[in-house]
């Protein structure tokens, strides 16, 4: 094995361990693995070490249109685009409520405090692998105060807050798939009257992805129980207030009909 060979693997495998972790994060990783070898064993490898993310799909479709350079720069101006109309929903001494680990998320957070906005952050801890503590340790680093709640005290969390603020793995046509626990989120944001919005890259667009279920390990290492570990989940458009992406804030039709 060669050693682009190797660093291929080593992407891959660290996708599928969640060491690498935000779509985007993959998505990068994934685009950068592939220019070591852009051929069919490549992407059919990063694919399937993560066939949810539409956004890695998405990455090595538009590299192979428009190359390397472009592509790389699709992210930070995306990002540039998010950032400039999220910032205009927090308002001042407001509670955010998020969930699990989004870079769109968190980067336009990380700049509303930048701008001078003064809020704080609720957010749950995301089990089994605990992505939401990855979340508050990005958020507390960039001087944002967050309080932390554990994943069956969504409810309280979010009652208290003013927004919620959920990334998205998938924009569909009918609704978003994202981590396990969004559903319910979006179902207790709705009955409390709290506004939700997908704060997400337009690349995350597909028209078809698989939920994912993860090693039941990964919850309990226990062989003698039955485990499930569903990795994501749907949310049906009727409990999103719009999207926010690089291709403006809009509701989920109005973004479905500007993609196609």
């Amino acid at each position: 094995m060669d050693k682009k060979e190797a660093q291929i693997n080593k992407v891959v495998k660290e996708i599928k361990q969640v060491k690498i972790q935000g779509a985007r994060n993959i998505a990068k990783e994934a685009l950068y693995a592939y220019s070591l070898k852009p051929d069919k064993k490549t992407k059919e490898k990063l694919i399937k070490a993560r066939p949810t993310e539409p956004m890695l799909v998405n990455t090595l479709k538009y590299y192979e249109e428009y190359g390397k350079r472009k592509t790389l720069e699709h992210f930070q101006q995306a990002q540039n685009k998010i950032n400039k109309l999220a910032i205009k929903l927090i308002k001042n001494n407001s509670i955010i409520f998020t969930h699990c680990h989004s870079t769109n998320v968190i980067s336009a957070l990380i700049y509303a405090k930048k701008k001078g906005k003064k809020f704080q952050v609720y957010n749950t801890e995301t089990r089994p692998l605990f992505q939401g503590r990855r979340t508050a340790l990005e958020l507390k680093k960039a001087g944002i105060k967050v309080t932390m709640f554990i994943d069956s005290g969504m409810d309280d969390a979010i009652t208290e807050s003013d927004l919620i603020f959920l990334g998205a793995d998938a924009i569909l046509r009918k609704g978003i798939v994202n981590k396990i626990g969004s559903e319910a989120i979006a179902e207790i944001a709705y009955l409390r009257k709290k506004p939700l919005y997908i704060i997400a890259d337009s690349w995350k667009h597909t028209k078809n992805v698989k939920l994912e279920q993860r090693d039941y390990k990964e919850v309990w290492k226990m062989s003698k129980i039955k485990i499930r570990n569903p990795a994501f989940e749907f949310v049906p458009g009727k409990y999103v207030k719009a999207i926010v992406s690089d291709l403006g804030m809009l509701s989920l039709l109005e973004f479905v009909r500007k993609i196609n």
